[in-house]
């Protein structure tokens, strides 16, 4: 399998070329390079005897339906879509280790129809909401999301509608009860398996996510005459509250709170900032605990803003629950890890993935791969050949698993 390892590592490589930025990786939701990437990989899949699709979120799917088999199926992918200034491998990197298992699918005593989804958003980047792709396969496509706006003030229905698809169809991506299950492979985005030394792990479950934002709305003024005592800062109440977010993660184990963008108006170097807005991320793998922690950040937003004679506003998100994986598939993800002659681990993930969606649809499971230096999310993430070639033995042994419970 070690040629196939090197070809699912290249088209990665490949594939982060095709971006929206001549210098780094950058694809948001059906921008101009998805077409790209829809290209090529429709050619792997067609090349593997599947009937290639496009579904009304812009996921790519490939279906390969081996004669004479029944209409139960497993569904491999994961999503193609990136964070801006990306690195090649999250989410991509299992939608082509998803094409190799779909081909070593064919190899089987028992042949096992197999579907291949590249999820089309996954990232949440360009209209503030994640897994949109996942969401219509899962059936949970909510039609208020339709007028969700990007930067540009494209609303999510403008943008379907250039892709040249049709929103009203959304509804026929949905899974129906045929699906035996859906297997996720992704690299781990975290430093645990490289600091024990292992290539693989099977997930246990996600953590629940919490997103929100906030807007401190103070009043932009001349940076050199207004008294420290009669300013309405924005920025400084945002400092304030971003300072007792982090402190409160730090003091409540397992809890992870992250600002990841902000604004600020009128961003000029001798104003006052009037208006501020910031991304609130948090996370934990424990609910009860991830929503306190969430309505206290909340509230203390409140506090600072007042104190500073602030006005706040604010908006959720995401409130996404912790997800389990599915035990039987679980189970047989673990012998599979030893079947292929390597020690098991099992581990929860803290970032969010299409599994976690998919789970509330059909039984899930997920597979990590090992992160060089826990880095993702950056131009330097990266995995190592030998660990990809670890994964496509393990997926080979979970699919013969499921052949044989099928047969």
């Amino acid at each position: 399998m070690k040629e196939q390892a090197a070809r699912a590592v290249s088209e990665c490589r490949r594939i982060a070329r095709m971006s929206e930025e001549t210098d780094r990786t950058t694809r948001r939701y059906l921008t101009p390079p998805v077409r790209d990437v829809h290209a090529l990989l429709r050619n792997s899949m067609e090349a593997l005897g599947m009937a290639v699709s496009v579904d009304a979120v812009g996921n790519l799917r490939g279906l390969w339906q081996p004669p004479g088999a029944g209409a139960r199926r497993v569904i491999l992918g994961s999503h193609i879509d990136t964070v801006p200034d990306a690195g090649a491998f999250d989410g991509v990197l299992g939608v082509t280790v998803a094409l190799e298992l779909a081909e070593l699918a064919q190899q089987l005593e028992h042949p096992l129809p197999v579907e291949v989804i590249a999820f089309s958003e996954e990232e949440g980047v360009r209209f503030g909401v994640p897994f949109i792709g996942s969401r219509a396969v899962a059936g949970r496509f909510d039609p208020a999301l339709l007028a969700l706006k990007d930067a540009d003030g494209a609303t999510l229905e403008d943008a379907i509608r250039a892709f040249g698809l049709d929103p009203a169809r959304i509804p026929e991506a949905a899974l129906g009860a045929e699906v035996l299950g859906y297997f996720e492979t992704h690299i781990e985005q975290g430093p645990v398996l490289e600091s024990e030394g292992l290539q693989v792990a099977a997930v246990t479950s996600i953590a629940g996510q919490s997103r929100f934002s906030l807007q401190f709305v103070g009043h932009a003024d001349h940076a050199g005459t207004t008294p420290m005592r009669l300013r309405r800062d924005a920025l400084a109440g945002a400092a304030e509250f971003i300072t007792a977010m982090e402190t409160r993660a730090k003091n409540t184990e397992g809890l992870v709170a992250t600002v990841g963008r902000l604004q600020l108006e009128p961003n000029a170097g001798n104003v006052v900032p009037g208006t501020v807005r910031i991304a609130c991320d948090v996370r934990h793998a424990e609910d009860p605990i991830r929503r306190e922690a969430a309505a206290a950040l909340l509230a203390e937003a409140q506090s600072i803003a007042i104190r500073r004679n602030l006005k706040l506003e604010s908006a959720r998100q995401l409130d996404q629950p912790a997800v389990s994986m599915d035990e039987r598939l679980t189970a047989y993800l673990s012998e599979a890890i030893q079947a292929a002659g390597l020690s098991l681990k099992l581990m929860p993930s803290g970032a969010g993935h299409d599994a976690m969606v998919m789970a509330a649809r059909v039984p899930a499971a997920m597979l990590f791969v090992r992160s060089p230096g826990g880095i993702s999310h950056h131009p330097d993430e990266s995995v190592l050949e030998e660990d990809v070639e670890a994964a496509l033995k393990v997926g080979r042994e979970f699919l013969r698993r499921l052949a044989a419970e099928v047969s």
